[in-house]
């Protein structure tokens, strides 16, 4: 039988797309802080807590935990990609941050140890799971009386030009590949907030969800974000289901550059995006 979330793990720990995350992992880092900012000051961590990261990657959230719960405190990162949890390990020994461990394992059905965690946090890394309900629910194991879950989704899409404005162009280029079920796994699965806060509530959580506007950072201007976005994300999809060329990419990318442009300011690209974010507590 295969195991839940297995399409998921062979995409993040062997698929070339996968992969593509580790090569842009700064670039990536950097655009999306804003969004992990918004999720570490809403779950005010606090020195001496004991945090989950669910979806860590490559570590960046890991080493903005460790910094906010100080020696005393540890955070566990987990992601089902064993090359992601490798250079976040990497990363936290050259930060010298000996409280943070990682785990390879499935959040939907890793054998949490009962309230074993004041925190739980995930910047975009939930939207994947085969049964969020059962997800959320296997968590909430781990939580402590009156912890929270802090985690952070994509909203709509027509609030995400991060997203919408790369598809529109690599459609225009190539074709439009079948629709998908927005709300099945994947980035813009956690779009709306009354399905989402139904799940949360389903699993036993005390549930609250808002839309946020904010600012991404991408790095190296309107042609750095291109680059970015033509080799993750929406694009690479659309290039894999048409087999794309080069020259495809390529007119992809300086149609992005083009359309990007409209977000260049004197502090670098800003790019506005609506991040819906979610906080659940586990009544005990």
């Amino acid at each position: 039988m295969t195991s839940p979330n297995a399409q998921q793990k062979d995409f993040w720990s062997s698929s070339p797309a996968g992969a593509k995350w580790l090569r842009f992992e700064d670039d990536l880092d950097t655009a999306l802080a804003p969004v992990l900012d918004l999720v570490l000051e809403r779950a005010d961590l606090r020195p001496g807590m004991r945090v989950l990261d669910i979806g860590c990657g490559t570590g960046a959230s890991l080493l903005a935990i460790a910094d906010r719960v100080g020696a005393d405190g540890h955070v566990t990162g987990i992601d089902i990609s064993q090359p992601f949890l490798d250079r976040a390990m990497e990363r936290a020994r050259a930060h010298g941050a000996a409280q943070i461990n990682t785990l390879n394992t499935d959040a939907q059905t890793h054998d949490f140890k009962s309230e074993s965690a004041d925190a739980i946090t995930s910047r975009f890394g939930v939207m994947f799971f085969e049964d969020s309900g059962a997800a959320f629910a296997n968590m909430a194991r781990a939580l402590a009386p009156g912890a929270v879950m802090t985690f952070a989704a994509w909203g709509p899409l027509d609030g995400n030009p991060w997203f919408r404005d790369p598809f529109i162009a690599a459609v225009n280029r190539l074709g439009r590949p079948p629709k998908t079920d927005r709300n099945a796994p994947g980035p813009m699965a956690f779009h709306d907030l009354d399905r989402v806060l139904g799940l949360l509530h389903a699993a036993g959580l005390d549930a609250t969800g808002e839309p946020v506007s904010l600012h991404l950072t991408p790095a190296g201007g309107p042609e750095g974000a291109a680059r970015m976005c033509t080799n993750v994300g929406a694009v690479s999809r659309v290039m894999e289901h048409f087999n794309g060329t080069k020259d495809d990419a390529d007119a992809i990318r300086d149609s992005i550059t083009d359309t990007f442009r409209a977000y260049d300011t004197p502090d670098g690209v800003r790019m506005p995006a609506v991040i819906n974010l979610y906080q659940a507590r586990w009544p005990g």
